[in-house]
């Protein structure tokens, strides 16, 4: 849907509403229009970091394979060799190879840092929170009667690590502050991943996967469809475009803080149920970049 012109405020993608299907063994221009758009921030990337063209082919043919094997089975019968190169386009021989090697037994997912763990229960949990359900200022050390503290909260995550190391690497990493009078209070920066090069691949490719996720699962007609909303506004200047950035970022905190609010509540009360096999995401975006009147898609 378009706005004034100039904006689109995009809602959920419906696959019925799309265009009629193209011939067999071709692909929709719209896809590959989209598909573009997503791989030129990806191959930013992947140049930036070394990962070649052959490398990158390596990893998408095993893929191609794995996705096709495990999500599109064949009814009723085995999957072979032939229908999944049917399917992807990859040769027999290559899809021989891949599926012959031993794969290592299915890795359980990383465990969110200890960092986010306890920044997590700093936001989400009644004991860390204050009267309005932000995260409170915490003393240094435990209280010598009931109460919270930050070594309180180091220590209900792990007691492999001493509280004042963290606090001091915290400092260092700017995500808490100290005041006068020796409470700990958590800062804006602390929602961002301050950790090395693995954890910040691992939070791309994480929050990426779950976003095109839920926009492939809206494109495909699939439902019911999955929240995916964004606003977008061209011709704007520098100035506005950081005004934009800095009331994004303040809501987006506001907003994530009270998900995960709700979301540890909810953890709590299911922990333990047999049902209790679902996990979700939910995250915020704002990027702001030269308007040069494309969407990535084409070349200049």
């Amino acid at each position: 849907m378009r706005l004034l012109g100039r904006s689109v405020l995009l809602g959920q993608t419906m696959g019925a509403d799309g265009p009629g299907p193209v011939q067999p063994g071709e692909v929709h221009p719209a896809l590959l229009r989209a598909v573009a758009s997503v791989l030129r921030p990806l191959i930013r990337v992947f140049i930036a970091k070394g990962m070649t063209f052959p490398a990158f082919m390596r990893l998408a043919k095993r893929i191609y394979v794995e996705v096709a094997e495990s999500d599109f089975p064949a009814a009723g019968k085995a999957q072979t060799d032939s229908r999944l190169h049917l399917l992807t386009g990859v040769h027999r021989k290559d899809i021989r190879s891949l599926r012959a090697l031993r794969r290592d037994p299915a890795a359980p997912p990383p465990v969110l840092s200890r960092n986010a763990h306890m920044i997590a229960l700093w936001t989400g949990a009644p004991d860390y929170r204050d009267d309005k359900g932000n995260p409170a200022p915490l003393p240094r050390l435990r209280p010598k009667g009931e109460g919270a503290s930050f070594e309180g909260l180091v220590e209900s995550v792990s007691k492999d690590v001493r509280a004042r190391a963290v606090l001091d690497e915290w400092l260092r990493l700017g995500l808490v502050r100290l005041d006068e009078e020796g409470f700990v209070h958590l800062a804006g920066s602390a929602f961002v991943p301050q950790e090395d090069f693995g954890e910040l691949a691992y939070y791309f490719g994480r929050n990426l996967r779950d976003h095109i996720s839920a926009s492939g699962h809206n494109l495909l007609g699939e439902t019911p469809s999955m929240l995916e909303r964004a606003v977008y506004y061209e011709k704007l200047t520098a100035e506005s475009a950081e005004e934009l950035a800095a009331l994004a970022r303040t809501l987006g905190s506001e907003v994530l803080v009270r998900v995960n609010r709700k979301a540890y509540e909810m953890s709590q009360r299911d922990k333990g149920q047999a049902d209790a096999t679902q996990r979700m995401s939910f995250g915020v975006y704002f990027f702001a970049g030269a308007d040069d009147g494309s969407d990535g898609g084409e070349g200049k």
